[in-house]
């Protein structure tokens, strides 16, 4: 298999990062990039997700609960937050 150089720009912290990490896993980067583009090729895409910081199930499970609490009349309200720590010690 006749084989070719293939140059990428990375931060230079990343890469000492990705040395490091290979590293422990007994490779260097360019098996590790060898090993991505195999795994894309075979797989027909990236081989994980690929995605904007979207919050956790839990996370917007969470928010919602916290939304649905905010609209509720039967949830206790406060007027500040000592009234509220004297509520909790109790």
């Amino acid at each position: 298999m006749a084989s070719t150089n293939i140059s990428i720009r990375m931060d230079a912290k990343l890469k000492e990062q990705a040395d490091i990490f290979f590293n422990e896993l007994g490779m260097n980067i360019s098996t590790a990039f060898n090993i991505f583009v195999r795994q894309s090729l075979r797989e027909g895409r990236i081989p994980f997700d690929i995605s904007i910081n979207q919050p956790k199930a839990e996370t917007i499970a969470a928010l919602s609960e916290a939304e649905a609490i905010a609209i509720d009349p039967n949830t206790k309200r406060y007027n500040d937050v000592e009234e509220a720590l004297k509520e909790l010690k109790k």
